[in-house]
């Protein structure tokens, strides 16, 4: 009977082409020939590719999908949220951090049953902060009311992303449905794959876009969409829902079935290697599995009945399943790569262990083991290791040590590794040569510098040994800034490459005071930092002689995602200083479209090809932005014009330190994401500002003064000779794109012209 079913199968097999490539490139394969209405989108690694890959497919006008480039992974989740609950099939991807900010959404699409698939590259949460893979975030996924499917291989991403739709649209189940595959195992890795050679197959497949479910797409006939509820409504809503997740389990299998015929790939509920006599077996998720199978080959061969078993579905949790497969099993090692902190053993553990109470016939001693946290390898001698203790535990008759975790080296004392550098403070940043003095009558600030050859010899803040990229001009930047800082500094750096590159434990290239936080929260930790400060300081509870100047540096995007935090900051009316540097993208995620990306520049997210040329909309002015918050000082500067930008700094300082917030915007050079020589990143940045795209100015207690004039000192420039140093920019120098070209020159000309008359009119 098998074999007929076998020849069956391969009667309706469809068409497929092998490849050899990663789970990241089979999510976007599959979703480009899904081909969904709508994609909204946050770059965070390791998922960024996802996104990047579908915009290169766009630009070959091999998909219809509008991508959208949200303000952070809370809005990419409120656009897919109002696109799916608009009718449309909705796709996104994200990772760890990205993940927990767009929290709080998820359980507002699932609660009111609106479908879409979410790939979820699984990564470590911080802090502290670490960009590989385990599965902290998707413990956090377990509660949210998505359906989940684990992914262990590129194959299975592909193919789980196909099921995921229709399952989430199944009218037996109309929930949301997250795959989860490893980040940088499964994400990353090549390996031999197979797809639909036709995307007409996967779009039959998955059937039409339901039209049956109360959508907001028809103004004759309006909906609701959200209504608040009470206790008893609530429990009946939450109760449907309920039902539809277990229901998802059977919908799977039923999916699943169907998708074997056409494939010739089955997924069953548990992937069961060698289960069908095990006494001793490991329960691993996603890629873990596949290196623990090796394992137990060579113990088979040894006569030990050895067995492995990873779902293919984690929710809804199919226990009766689970207690089947260990019916013979007498040692059960659950490896998880996440915490339940202070539970005596992870998520997974407490179900499995609550399912097995439910078998009265079951006598499985089971061990939790927590491994392979923050992206730490798991080899086949990791899993003898499992083996061994689950070996163990079964000869004793119990678990000496039902949980643990794996992999832990202690330290060592003598070991202790001593400081570098010794700490710098206050007397050797202070030169005595900036003057800062404020006029008693028009309340106007008076900054005096020396020449900036006198200023070199203030150390600088930050250490060598640090790993940005040759021609970075973050560095430059920031070290300019600060000579204009006299005295003792706290800095907070926001998630970016200024972060990444100066401190990986446990080294680190701050000579002050450092502290970390995400993107969307650097301005408020660091609000809480100064209030703190000086609350203690009142209190007596701290004694010191000068007051610090607190600094918060973003960069890389962090004005988008943490554009809400600064304005709030801003409103506030803390005394520090925000200073932003400006890359024109997210760098540190491998050059993604932000929106301080001019229009019409090429990113890894604005692809340059036969449908699109690059970004489709204009910048962001954060500075105008900020100045309209009304705080005491807002400036533009940039390194090359270095006295301009010491001025800056001195001036901000002041106004930081009596009497309230301070804005600064510098343009720095990305000679790597904008495909420039590393020799001409001042030559370029100069050219930027003599174009008047990035005018010198500063907003002074409201009124607007731009410090540096190119057309007052005859060096203005068109917008065409700065763009034609960048490697990124070069298809706007073409002719068939001068249509864009003047586009751009024209809002370049709008904002230099608003600016000048904000210049010459205190009052605008």
């Amino acid at each position: 009977m098998a074999i007929l079913e076998n020849e069956l199968k391969a009667k309706h097999k469809a068409e497929q082409t092998t490849t050899f490539e990663s789970g990241n490139e089979m999510a976007a394969m599959a979703a480009a020939q899904i081909n969904y209405h709508i994609m909204g989108y946050f770059p965070i690694t390791p998922s960024t590719e996802v996104a990047q890959y579908l915009d290169q497919m766009k630009a070959r006008g091999e998909h219809d999908i509008k991508l959208i480039a949200a303000d952070g992974e809370h809005g990419s989740a409120g656009i897919c949220y109002g696109a799916a609950a608009t009718g449309a099939r909705v796709f996104n991807a994200t990772s760890a951090n990205g993940f927990m900010y767009m929290l709080e959404q998820l359980p507002v699409q699932s609660g009111t049953r609106f479908p879409m698939v979410l790939n979820l590259v699984t990564r470590a949460i911080s802090g502290p902060l670490d960009i590989r893979g385990d599965h902290s975030d998707l413990y956090f996924a377990l509660n949210t009311g998505w359906v989940i499917l684990t992914a262990r291989t590129p194959q299975a991403v592909y193919d789980m992303n196909i099921m995921a739709l229709k399952i989430a649209e199944h009218s037996k189940v109309r929930l949301p449905v997250i795959v989860a595959y490893d980040g940088f195992w499964t994400s990353h890795q090549k390996r031999r794959v197979d797809y639909f050679t036709d995307r007409s197959i996967v779009q039959e497949f998955v059937g039409e876009c339901p039209r049956e479910y109360n959508f907001a797409n028809d103004p004759k006939n309006p909906v609701t969409i959200g209504a608040h509820m009470d206790g008893p409504n609530l429990m009946n809503n939450h109760y449907q829902q309920s039902q539809a997740m277990y229901a998802a389990g059977e919908v799977f299998q039923e999916v699943a079935a169907e998708y074997a015929k056409i494939s010739g790939r089955e997924y069953p509920v548990l992937d069961l290697y060698g289960m069908e006599d095990a006494e001793v077996a490991l329960f691993l998720l996603n890629s873990a599995a596949e290196s623990a199978k090796d394992a137990v080959d060579k113990l088979r061969a040894q006569g030990i009945k050895a067995g492995v078993i990873s779902p293919n579905i984690l929710r809804p949790f199919l226990a009766k399943e689970i207690c089947e497969a260990l019916k013979n099993v007498k040692g059960l090692l659950v490896g998880e790569r996440a915490d339940s902190y202070g539970a005596n053993g992870a998520n997974l553990t407490h179900e499995i262990k609550s399912a097995l109470q439910s078998d009265e016939h079951n006598n499985t001693i089971v061990l939790s083991r927590v491994f392979g946290l923050g992206g730490t390898d798991f080899y086949e001698d990791d899993a003898h290791e499992f083996f061994k203790l689950a070996i163990d535990a079964i000869q004793k008759g119990y678990a000496e040590k039902p949980f643990d975790y794996y992999g832990v080296v202690p330290g060592e004392l003598d070991k202790v590794q001593k400081p570098v550098i010794v700490p710098q403070h206050r007397d050797v940043y202070k030169s005595g040569l900036i003057a800062v003095t404020q006029d008693e009558e028009s309340g106007k600030l008076k900054v005096k510098i020396p020449p900036l050859r006198a200023l070199t010899e203030k150390p600088k803040r930050l250490a060598s040994g640090h790993g940005a990229c040759p021609g970075c001009g973050i560095f430059g930047g920031l070290e300019m800034f600060f000579k204009g800082i006299e005295g003792d500094i706290v800095v907070l750096y926001q998630t970016g490459c200024a972060y990444v590159t100066t401190t990986a434990y446990p080294y680190t290239s701050h000579k002050q005071t450092m502290i970390h936080n995400l993107f969307q929260n650097g301005a408020a930790t660091l609000s809480g930092t100064v209030e703190a400060f000086l609350e203690m300081k009142r209190r007596g509870e701290i004694q010191v002689s000068d007051d610090a100047t607190f600094i918060m540096i973003t960069g890389d995007g962090g004005m988008d995602i943490g554009m809400g935090s600064a304005i709030g900051t801003a409103l506030r009316g803390h005394n520090l200083i925000m200073l932003e540097y400006d890359n024109e993208g997210y760098m540190n995620t491998g050059s993604q479209m932000s929106y301080s990306t001019p229009f019409g520049h090429m990113t890894s997210t604005s692809n340059v090809g036969r449908t699109q040329k690059g970004k489709a909309f204009h910048h962001k002015d954060t500075a105008q932005i900020m100045a309209a918050t009304n705080i005491p000082y807002v400036f533009t500067g940039t390194e090359a014009l270095p006295q301009d930008l010491v001025k800056k700094a001195a001036k901000a300082q002041w106004y930081a330190q009596n009497v309230g917030p301070v804005y600064g915007k510098i343009l720095i050079a990305c000679p790597l994401n904008w495909k420039s020589d590393d020799r001409y990143g001042e030559v370029i940045i100069g050219a930027a500002v003599n174009s008047c795209f990035f005018p010198l100015y500063e907003v002074d207690q409201g009124e607007t003064t731009i410090t540096y004039d190119p057309e007052a000192k005859k060096k203005r420039i068109p917008v065409a000779d700065w763009l034609k140093y960048m490697g990124k920019t070069k298809h706007l120098l073409k002719e068939e794109n001068k249509e864009m070209l003047d586009t751009f020159e024209a809002e370049v000309e709008r904002r230099w012209n608003i600016l000048k008359a904000k210049h010459e009119n205190p009052l605008l």
